[in-house]
């Protein structure tokens, strides 16, 4: 065990986390995102739920100021009629952190999955939120 180190956070992440640079992206994505097929590194966190791990994850990670929206989420589908109640929970904890935030970037499913396949790593989670994937770009230390 390490002092400070969220403990939700596995070993695998903390590397990841790590090896990261400026402007690579993370993706952290709901039980039904087909995480292993499109991964260039994956990291299973299937017992958790995104919000605690999104809180511990920036933590430690810095996002990206020199983007308008350094966050991205996955649009909900034309014809669906549903609005994500995760959402805001997003937004809460990302301004913990990141108080200047000036809100997410909205991508269509398919252009969605694109990006996550030139996403430096995928975390699978167990959410079972729908429309709770989102994309986090890192930035730099202050």
């Amino acid at each position: 065990m390490l002092k400070g180190i969220p403990t939700i956070l596995p070993p695998e992440l903390l590397k990841i986390l790590m090896e990261m640079g400026h402007g690579d992206e993370l993706v952290i994505a709901d039980g039904n995102f087909p995480a292993a097929s499109h991964a260039q590194r994956l990291v299973r966190c299937d017992g958790q739920r995104v919000p605690p791990l999104l809180d511990a994850v920036l933590q430690l990670l810095p996002l990206d100021t020199f983007v308008k929206q350094p966050v991205a989420l996955m649009s909900v589908v034309p014809g669906d009629n549903y609005q994500p109640d995760i959402w805001p929970a997003y937004q809460e904890i990302i301004q913990k952190y990141e108080p200047r935030f000036d809100g997410f970037e909205f991508i269509e499913r398919h252009a969605f999955y694109d990006r996550a396949r030139k996403a430096f790593a995928i975390v699978a989670t167990g959410e079972l939120a729908r429309y709770a994937n989102l994309i986090l770009k890192k930035g730099l230390l202050p």
